[in-house]
């Protein structure tokens, strides 16, 4: 699906490769989720993005936390991430960690974020002891426009999705689609016949070998009436949203 270049009134989002994103609001702030920014398919010198104003984290596991604590700390973000990571994140010298809890909303600079539920693991990897993180979520963020998206993190597709769906009605759903660790196109696509977003893209995907579900699969997956909400994305290369 063809989406406008970038307009300042627009929702811009840009991927950073595997499950990092970072979302422009129409109001000029920008939102980084799941920053690992080293990835294989990060851009050169995308870990020195400036400026960043919100964090948020989906899970404890290293592919999400990712460039957290040095971004943070950098750019003075306010990180969000369920209550035990943002022990850990204080721990590491991040000011402005805090912590919520699945159902919670937390209104920031005008923005609206909801922790939702996933269906995954959430261990952190603490000088090579591997300690309890919580658990794995998910974030609904509402924009100052009244735009929202739905970053699901790492998860299976689970029924309550159609929950999500019910309560925060997220135009645009970002799902995991890489399969192993994740869901695969086939349950994603699933996913969005529970969520009915207007637009959906793919994220945890390519990265590495194993991760080998694709934005073309997911189409072949979804009925006929859905295979246009697909946008596949560029890593770097900002889209924008409406």
């Amino acid at each position: 699906m063809k989406v406008r270049k970038t307009k300042k009134e627009k929702l811009n989002l840009t991927w950073f490769g595997h499950s990092a994103f970072l979302l422009k609001a129409p109001l000029g702030r920008s939102v980084l989720i799941d920053p690992w920014l080293e990835n294989p398919k990060a851009p050169p010198g995308a870990k020195a993005i400036t400026p960043v104003d919100l964090i948020l984290v989906s899970h404890g596991h290293s592919d999400h936390v990712g460039n957290t604590i040095e971004i943070a700390q950098r750019t003075n973000a306010t990180v969000i991430s369920i209550y035990e990571i943002s022990l850990y994140l204080q721990k590491q010298g991040v000011v402005n960690a805090q912590g919520m809890n699945k159902g919670g909303t937390m209104s920031v600079d005008g923005l609206k974020v909801t922790m939702v539920d996933a269906k995954h693991s959430s261990d952190l990897d603490v000088g090579g002891t591997v300690v309890p993180g919580g658990e794995p979520a998910g974030f609904v963020v509402e924009f100052e426009n009244g735009f929202r998206i739905y970053h699901a993190g790492d998860t299976a597709v689970f029924g309550d999705m159609r929950i999500i769906a019910d309560l925060y009605k997220p135009q645009l759903a970002i799902l995991p689609i890489g399969g192993l660790y994740t869901m695969d196109p086939r349950e994603a696509a699933y996913a969005c016949t529970l969520l009915k977003p207007k637009y959906v893209v793919g994220m945890h995907y390519g990265t590495f070998p194993v991760l080998a579900g694709t934005p073309t699969e997911l189409k072949k997956h979804l009925p006929a009436s859905l295979k246009k909400i697909v946008v596949e994305l560029e890593p770097g290369r900002p889209v924008s949203f409406a």
